[in-house]
């Protein structure tokens, strides 16, 4: 008999909450054509171009006293800081003031957009990195020069900083400036959705957004418990380091792909799951436990939040019996009683399908029914 079950995407199974605010749509696809669903929640947005007075003072006082040098951090950015000159009609005295200096430009992105404005780059880093930029201008000595240095949507101290120590005069150019969401509800779904236990995957693609969500967990006194969930069952993806870098001060782990690409992340993603998936042979069946749902013998289930807890809960003791009591704590809310753990195990049950994967013991609670001998497979369950 042909078997005609059809394959289940990787992250099928798996909700993942998207915190960025620009091209948080493509970061959606990608993650939903895997089989994710997703959650949104912008933890920022972005101040237009044209009515951001610190762009345009930046902007005034370079065409007053161009540079010696100006570093170019990405092409979007680039492109927009000049169409935003160019809507404040001084677009040409701002490409010859850059002009008549040397320009950096940190990646080919930038390079790109470099030329299209008729403007040629000086020099571009092989790594597309700001650490190896900052090493190439220190070496070259900057003691006495103006350098621009083109931001985009976070601040780069660690720059900043070091061309300040070393002599420079350094001037700040805030393109994509960030400022928390008007609307701050869906961010407050996301953060409710990860203390529920309703979210796998946590992603974020600049580190103000990640201050920002803090900041915004703070103000409703829920900022600890964010934080012990993204020390826990919670895994953090960071776009790269200097995104991580406010988190991981804060000892939450983060993982990150080699290169800071929004497809590098959900590849990155593809093959740190599967690790934290936990696979058991229970009652003759395969069971595979992938956040808000299940594999069973390779068909994907979705199951209730409450429901899933308690497997989840069952899974960590395979085997053995957990009291009512014990399960208690695995639903949301506190005032949860054990007649609700069996309205869940109910639930549970009948989204798995398979009445004989969870054993009732009586007088005594439940037991995932673990084949004998079997030897349980798989990481982490929440």
């Amino acid at each position: 008999m042909t078997d005609t079950r059809v394959e289940v995407p990787p992250l099928a199974g798996f909700t993942v909450g998207v915190t960025a605010a620009r091209r948080a749509d493509d970061l959606a696809a990608m993650l939903e054509r895997r089989g994710a669903t997703v959650q949104h929640g912008a933890a920022l947005r972005i101040v237009p171009l044209a009515d951001d007075a610190e762009l345009l003072a930046a902007t005034k006082r370079l065409v007053k006293e161009p540079p010696d040098i100006t570093v170019a951090t990405t092409g979007i950015g680039f492109r927009g800081w000049v169409e935003a000159a160019e809507g404040w009609g001084i677009g040409d005295e701002l490409l010859a003031a850059l002009g008549s200096g040397r320009l950096l430009a940190r990646g080919p992105k930038v390079r790109g957009q470099i030329r299209t404005c008729g403007l040629v780059e000086a020099w571009s880093p092989p790594s597309e990195s700001s650490a190896e930029v900052l090493d190439h201008l220190l070496a070259g000595g900057v003691d006495g020069a103006r350098i621009a240095v083109q931001l985009h949507g976070e601040p780069l101290p660690d720059v900043v900083d070091a061309l300040t120590l070393a002599g420079a005069e350094v001037i700040e150019v805030p393109v994509y400036r960030w400022e928390p969401p008007v609307d701050l509800a869906p961010l407050d779904r996301l953060t409710d959705a990860i203390l529920a236990c309703g979210v796998d995957v946590l992603t974020f693609t600049s580190a103000p957004a990640a201050v920002s969500m803090l900041a915004r967990a703070a103000e409703r006194g829920l900022r600890e418990q964010l934080l012990d969930a993204l020390r826990g069952q919670v895994l953090v993806l960071c776009v790269g380091p200097v995104t991580a870098a406010p988190l991981e001060a804060l000892d939450v782990p983060t993982v990150q792909p080699q290169r800071s690409r929004l497809g590098a992340m959900v590849r990155h993603l593809e093959a740190e799951l599967p690790a934290r998936t936990r696979r058991l042979p229970v009652a003759g069946h395969r069971l595979e436990l992938r956040g808000q749902a299940v594999l069973v013998d390779g068909e994907l289930r979705y199951v209730p939040p409450a429901a899933m807890g308690l497997l989840r809960a069952l899974a960590r003791r395979p085997g053995r019996v957990v009291t009512r009591a014990e399960l208690l704590p695995a639903l949301p809310g506190s005032s949860a009683d054990e007649h609700a753990v069996e309205t869940a195990m109910t639930r549970l049950r009948a989204a798995l399908g398979e009445p004989r994967l969870i054993q009732t013991v009586v007088k005594r609670g439940y037991r995932l029914a673990l084949d004998p001998a079997a030897e349980p497979a798989g990481g982490h369950c929440g």
